[in-house]
Parts: structure tokens; sequence; C-alpha cells
């Protein structure tokens, strides 16, 4: 049996937490045992992880803290569950696992690169200075995973040189994220969103780093174009209380036919329910997890060129630079231009990309050699 302790920020709904959700539920219990321990409060996915049979412990750091105590906790409970393996995912709980695991003399550390080409502009001093530290100790971890081959190469040219490095892809349950004829007449119905009027939506936080703002002046454009369009948002942020998207939304698209989601735990659904998926981010994607689940779902994708997003879609949707809403709109009009048929055949494409690539039994296999290997 193989003891791994997967360490994160915290459990929301984000790219990374979804897929060590994913993950831990996915491996075999009788030759793995997961636990799984957040720097932050739990989040909405932590009882997610309990169902699967994994414990879920806190540290309970107040975000943007600095904390010794949190590194003397954690130190405690790899000393008392002592695993093989520590995973840790996202920047600082790498920092903090490999300090915490050495002080613990227990687990070989592998850490979990989940983005690329980060505007860190947009990020506190904490964030930038662990992330100089993590280049400068990149040589000890006993392996780095990466979720997208742009990641490795932004972060070798951050000064990252780690000993071994592994692209796992981010994996997709297809059971779960399929056409669902049923499912689209009610998400439409339920949005009040005439048969034949185009949907188009995105599912994204809302964060600088997803361009909501691109996303706006494009569907503005379309609008323009598609009177009968309708647009959805779906994600942390942007429901009907997002102060900071009601701003955006009353600069750049003022009497959009916008159906504001917030948090959803039916994503699938909602998916099911569009004509057009969209994902504008500007920068910073490594592997959007939201890309691959659209496209199980059989919906065609336009996405920006960040991070692996060219190569998800394949040629099953369409790239764009990033920030620029006219090609976002072009790209996303002549989508809605194809004949009915057309662009299900692409949806169909989409799927069988995601199924011969990304399947989620093949990526657990992949974490599962790895860690077999790491834990000798």
């Amino acid at each position: 049996m193989i003891r791994v302790v997967h360490l994160i920020t915290g459990l929301n709904t984000g790219g990374a937490e979804m897929m060590l959700a994913k993950l831990v539920a996915g491996l075999d219990r009788a030759q793995f045992a997961s636990h799984v321990v957040t720097l932050l409060d739990e989040g909405p996915l932590a009882e997610r992880v309990r169902a699967a049979g994994v414990p879920v412990d806190s540290l309970g750091l107040a975000r943007g803290a600095v904390d010794p105590r949190a590194l003397w906790r954690l130190a405690r409970l790899l000393r008392r569950v002592r695993p093989q393996v520590v995973q840790t995912w996202l920047y600082h709980a790498d920092l903090l696992g490999l300090v915490a695991a050495r002080l613990a003399g227990t687990g070989r550390v592998v850490w979990n690169l989940r983005c690329s080409n980060m505007d860190f502009s947009h990020s506190g001093r904490l964030t930038r200075c662990t992330v100089a530290a993590c280049a400068r100790l990149s040589r000890l971890p006993e392996a780095v995973v990466a979720n997208s081959r742009v990641a490795v190469d932004v972060h070798r040219a951050l000064g990252y040189r780690p000993r071994r490095v592994e692209v796992i892809p981010n994996g997709f349950d297809l059971e779960r994220f399929a056409p669902d004829p049923a499912a689209r007449e009610a998400v439409r119905a339920g949005l009040g969103v005439p048969a034949q009027a185009p949907l188009v939506g995105m599912a994204a936080r809302f964060d600088p780093q997803k361009d909501h703002a691109t996303f706006l002046r494009a569907a503005s454009a379309v609008a323009q174009a598609r009177p009968d369009a309708h647009f959805s948002l779906l994600g942390d942020g942007t429901g009907p209380d997002g102060a900071g998207l009601t701003a955006l939304v009353r600069e750049a698209a003022p009497g959009l036919r916008l159906h504001r989601l917030g948090r959803r735990d039916d994503v699938a659904r909602v998916l099911a329910g569009l004509d057009v998926a969209v994902l504008s981010s500007a920068y910073g994607e490594g592997f959007p997890n939201v890309v691959g689940e659209a496209m199980a779902c059989a919906v065609p994708c336009v996405v920006t060129d960040t991070g692996d997003s060219a190569e998800v879609v394949g040629g099953t949707g369409r790239v764009v630079p990033p920030r620029d809403a006219q090609a976002l709109a072009g790209a996303v009009l002549g989508l809605l231009a194809l004949p009915a048929g057309e662009r299900q055949a692409l949806g169909q494409a989409a799927r069988q990309r995601v199924g011969e690539r990304f399947s989620l039994p093949a990526v657990v296999r992949q974490y599962a050699a790895l860690y077999r290997l790491v834990a000798g």
C-alpha cells in the first residue's frame, strides 16, 4: 500500500482542485491510501473528496498570511501519516510541502505545476516570492508534474531545474460529461432561451486571468450580428451579486442577453446546453479543465492561444489571440454560421478527441505509475 498525502491551497472549484478530486477518487484504494490537506479552509469540494473515502484536513491558514505554525502542524501530520509520497499542488503548497517533508523526515515530494505564462503583476508579493523560492529549490523534489508542455517551458524560463519532469494532462469523465439532449432542453428552458436561439457560454471564475472583459466585448459584437444570441457565464464571482462583473457588464456590454449563473454544481448539464463554449483567458492557462469538459459534452470551443489550449482543441474548434475581442467574436460567429449538422459533427469530433487523448482512467494510470516509481 502506497500512502500519498496531497497538499493544496484549498478545495474550491478550480481546475487543479477538480483534477485532485478526480484523481483521489480514481486511484485504486487497494493500492493507494490518499489523504488530502488544505492550506486554507477546506472549500466546497472537500465533501466530494470525503465521499470517495479520502480524509481531508485543513491547516487553517488565512489567505495572504505567513504563519510558521502551519509548517509545524503539517510536519506533525506527515510524521503521523508517514506517506511514501507527498504530492503538492500549486506554488504555495509546493514550497510548504517540500520544507515540511524535510522536517518530518518522511515522504518523497512531487510538485504539480498547473499554469503557464502567469502575469505576476496581478499576484501579491507573497506569491512572487514563493515562485522565486520554488525556482531555486526545484532540484530537490523527486519529480515535477506539469499538466501542459507550455507550463514546463515557462517554468524553465523562470529558473526551474527539476531532476525529473512528467507531463500528465487533465483527465475527463466521459460518462459525467456527455451530450445530454434532455439537459440541454431543461437548461435552456430554465434560462428562457428559445429552442432555436444560439447560446454561447464561458465557465470560469471571475479573475483577471480569465479576461471576462474580452469575452463581454466579443459577446457584444456577436449580438450585433446575431440579435437572437444569448450568453451565459458560470463560475465563482459571475453570479448576479458579483459587483466587479456588474461594473464590467455595464461598461463593455450593456443590454446583452446575459445569464449570470455563478457557482453551480451541475456544470455538465449547463455545458451540454451550449452551442459554443468560450475560454477568453489572457494568460496563465496550463491545460484548462473547462475546455476538455465542454468538448466531452460535444460542444465546439473557441479558445485563446494560452497554455496548451490550442493543443487540447486541435482541429475541433477555433483558436484566437488573447485579448482580441474582434477575433474572438469572428470565431464564435463562424461556428454559429455553420449548418447545424456540421457544428454537431465538430462537437462529436471534439468528444472523440477527449476520449482518445484525455480520458480520466488513462490519466489516473499515469499518476499511479509515477507514485509507484517515486515510492520505490
